[in-house]
């Protein structure tokens, strides 16, 4: 046998290797129980109908100067942004608007806490969306400690406090929890390590969150029993299954809040204003987009 074909069946049996390593691997990923997906034709059809009802809220909102807040938390790729694409899908971002901040500069790190959070908090007939929030503190400062202990002890004793003078100045908070288990997890990371339109979520943080798997259960449920109030109660959100808990998320966030139906009846266009001598100038002195499809 020549040297070539030693080299080719050489780099066949690697390549069946790593295939068999890879069904493998994605076997062990696989959550243990049987995943209660939904067809796709099902889910897009009861996307359309609940993002007509959003647009339906935002009216509502808009016409009685609502403010609602709604936070959006959870573990790594439990789902957060997809849900919250789909809620602003539809919606106009002048009413709804989503704030996801990033690390704290120097000096916001000295200010209180809740400081560099409230710019963002809406005025009347506006929803913020916050994709992560003030529980930072609560999750991933504490665990991979980013805070001290009486800070965070501090943040235990302040948050519900923060959070009733938010309702008693007549903001309506929504918290949702996306809990998703550590197999889902696993799954969501490695397809986002494969897809390089996705391996940007994956942040240095996101990878050291995974040795630290029990400390942040730890944390979340210490969290629940703090901030879990009458005013503003956690709402978990199952998100092993993306679609579903999109769903899921957004019928129950139509539920909370109270709205009337203020759809404006069919619009008529006006007959559209005639040239009236009107010249356009050359094409030629226009620059265009390459036709490149």
């Amino acid at each position: 046998m020549s040297k070539k074909h030693k080299k080719e069946k050489h780099t066949s049996k690697q390549k069946e290797a790593v295939q068999d390593w890879s069904s493998n691997e994605q076997q062990k990923l696989k959550p243990k129980q049987k995943r209660n997906t939904i067809k796709n034709s099902v889910y897009l059809a009861e996307l359309v109908k609940l993002q007509v009802e959003l647009v339906k809220l935002q009216e509502w909102i808009k016409k009685e100067g609502l403010k609602v807040v709604v936070v959006f938390e959870g573990r790594d790729a439990a789902g957060k942004g997809g849900t919250i694409k789909r809620i602003t899908q539809t919606l106009n971002p002048r009413i709804c608007r989503v704030v996801a901040l990033g690390t704290p500069t120097e000096r916001e790190k000295t200010q209180w806490y809740f400081q560099r959070y409230v710019p963002h908090l809406p005025a009347a007939g506006e929803m913020v969306l916050f994709d992560r929030s003030w529980y930072n503190r609560a999750g991933v400062e504490r665990v991979m400690g980013f805070c001290t202990d009486e800070e965070y002890r501090d943040f235990l004793r302040s948050c519900p406090e923060f959070e009733r003078m938010l309702t008693r100045s007549g903001i309506i908070l929504i918290k949702y929890w996306f809990s998703v288990s550590d197999a889902e997890q696993e799954r969501r990371f490695q397809s986002r390590i494969q897809d390089p339109t996705k391996r940007w979520k994956l942040s240095p943080m996101d990878l050291k969150s995974r040795t630290r798997w029990v400390e942040y259960s730890k944390a979340k449920d210490s969290m629940f029993i703090y901030t879990d109030i009458k005013q503003a109660p956690w709402y978990v959100v199952t998100a092993d299954v993306k679609k579903r808990a999109r769903l899921n998320c957004i019928k129950h966030l139509l539920s909370v809040i109270p709205y009337e139906d203020l759809t404006p009846d069919p619009i008529k266009l006006p007959p559209r204003q005639e040239d009236a001598g009107y010249i356009r100038p050359p094409i030629g002195d226009q620059t265009f987009v390459p036709d490149g499809y």
